[in-house]
């Protein structure tokens, strides 16, 4: 008897929930490539499993951004153990047999989410590897995926059913179809069949079906490299072959595939399919690289910061035990960096948030004023107009000897950041303890291809988030090709970049990632529109040459 048969055979953890006493299989269907179509339980196991035997490539990547983890030399780390399902260690692909082995032997002993493409009971292996589960008497459990059968249709702004249109067949092509069965108007849709697409065409034709019937071709579905051809069962096979569109792709056949000219979204999201550089440090490029994700960007990360520790970590070390003592009115956090570097040192010396106790806090902006309240703290002092050094300046409170019983501020920043604010504060009658809580250094140059496709234009946008991204870019990598779109955070990073003469097409209103980021996806609209409206096909930045481009703009 098996454990999926008996769901007693669990034990209970310290958070009190249940999981299997020994080994257990989970067959997890990732969906059809957008990670955000996973399901809550299949993250949720996930963040359980022991190991995680893989289907695809972007699998690896998908876990790590589920679970957050960073890549080491070896792969993954601090996660669960990556089984690549695809490969052998002969680096033979494996047959569903061979595949079913490695999942029940990991099974026997261990939490295993095996993770599926799509669906694992649709168009896929999960049920043979299951029954092999089965046979072994090792415990499963199905968690449905999205399947690509509905996702990438929908992806792509073609409903299969509508009022009009009520039922609709899924076909798997191949030798033995018979599709004088399909000759009436359901739609179809059409799995493992661009390499068939014309003798699948002409079949339905002979069968009765229109040749002006429509036909869309999907490939790579719900990813940032989504591409849609839509044609007639007249035309299809010959337009395939011009657009040598190539496997993975869903094919619809219907009148419901017009309904895109009115319903795609995803494909006309304002930065689709655009490839932005993000030069940050690596820990500070996730939430502007959501935000690209979610207007359709590809973003590419590259380091050119690396936040280190002082050389000298003694005027740290003198500063903190000075705040312990009450030595400081203030301390002024003019980046996350210092609220990490500080932190850091607190935990080096056994301190927690308690030591603040009596002490005023100012934030630069609100993105600093989180990272202070995730450490347990609320900022006293946000600037209420620009986020900025000058703007903490203009909200800054000047000295008064009868309320403030003492002068001085603590003021941990960056090696390299500017004396405005120190002077500012001295104007309003404070002393300062100016003290290096970190070094900004320049991080080491990006491989060859990514040079290459900084000086020649294969980037579509830049996004700056600071001077120093400016300077060290430049300098490790080289200047963007005029043809990329430069997006800066600030008049003084636009500034910069102008010195390293870079032309700024994008500034944000405001000094925030997320803002700047709005602000592109702003003049990759407008861009988009004016293209609609000219007549010309939409095209990405690094697309068109930078002739064409300044043309196109000065229409």
């Amino acid at each position: 008897m098996t454990r999926v048969q008996t769901p007693k055979a669990t034990a209970t953890t310290d958070k009190g929930a249940t999981s299997p006493a020994q080994g257990w299989v989970s067959f997890v269907g990732s969906g059809p490539g957008d990670p955000g179509l996973l399901t809550v339980r299949a993250v949720e196991l996930l963040q359980a499993a022991e190991v995680i035997v893989t289907e695809a490539p972007g699998h690896v990547d998908l876990v790590r951004t589920v679970l957050g983890l960073v890549e080491g030399p070896d792969g993954l780390v601090g996660g669960p153990e990556i089984v690549d399902g695809g490969f052998g260690e002969d680096g033979q692909p494996l047959t569903h047999a061979a595949r079913a082995k490695v999942v029940v032997r990991h099974g026997k002993k261990q939490r295993v989410v095996r993770l599926m493409v799509g669906d694992p009971f649709l168009y896929a292996s999960g049920p043979e590897e299951a029954q092999a589960c089965v046979k072994a008497g090792v415990g499963f459990e199905v968690v449905p995926g999205v399947s690509s059968v509905s996702a990438v249709p929908a992806y792509a702004g073609i409903p299969l059913t509508t009022k009009r249109h009520r039922e609709m067949a899924v076909v798997t092509c191949g030798e033995k179809v018979d599709w004088s069965a399909y000759a009436d108007d359901r739609t179809l849709v059409l799995l493992s069949g661009v390499g068939s697409i014309g003798e699948t065409a002409a079949a339905l034709v002979e069968a009765g079906r229109s040749p002006e019937t429509p036909v869309a071709v999907t490939r790579v579905g719900t990813t940032t490299e989504q591409q849609t051809l839509t044609s007639t069962l007249a035309s299809v096979a010959a337009d395939v072959r011009a657009a040598r569109v190539a496997p993975p792709a869903i094919i619809v056949v219907g009148d419901v595939v017009d309904l895109r000219e009115t319903l795609s979204w995803f494909e006309t999201k304002p930065l689709f399919g655009w490839r932005a550089l993000v030069p940050r440090t690596k820990e500070q490029a996730g939430s502007l690289s959501r935000r690209l994700r979610e207007y359709g960007a590809v973003p590419e990360e590259v380091p050119t910061i690396s936040v280190e520790p002082p050389r000298n970590p003694l005027q740290m070390d003198k500063a903190v035990r000075g705040l312990v003592e009450g030595r400081y009115e203030w301390i002024a956090f003019t980046s996350v960096n210092a609220v990490k570097a500080v932190r850091e040192k607190f935990e080096e010396y056994g301190l927690d948030a308690r030591a603040f106790s009596g002490l005023k806090i100012a934030a630069v902006g609100d993105k600093t004023a989180q990272a202070i309240a995730d450490w347990g703290l609320r900022a006293d002092l946000v600037p209420s107009g620009e986020q900025s050094a000058a703007g903490l300046l203009e909200d800054w409170p000047p000295y008064d000897d009868v309320l403030d019983p003492i002068n001085r501020v603590f003021l941990p920043r960056a090696d390299i950041a500017t004396e405005n604010l120190v002077a500012g504060l001295i104007d309003l009658g404070w002393e300062c303890d100016d003290v290096t809580a970190y070094r900004t250094v320049r991080a080491t140059p990006p491989p060859a291809p990514v040079r290459d496709a900084i000086k020649t234009g294969k980037f579509d946008a830049v996004v700056f988030t600071s001077s120093s991204t400016v300077r060290n870019l430049v300098g490790i990598a080289g200047k963007p090709h005029p043809s990329t779109i430069i997006a800066v955070i600030g008049p003084q990073t636009a500034k910069t970049a102008e010195e390293h003469g870079l032309r700024v097409d994008v500034l944000a209103p405001t000094p925030d990632v997320e803002v700047l980021v709005d602000a592109l996806a702003d003049f990759g609209a407008a861009r988009r529109l004016a293209m609609l409206e000219a007549g010309e096909p939409v095209t990405r930045p690094s697309e068109r040459t930078a002739s064409g481009r300044r043309k196109a703009r000065a229409k």
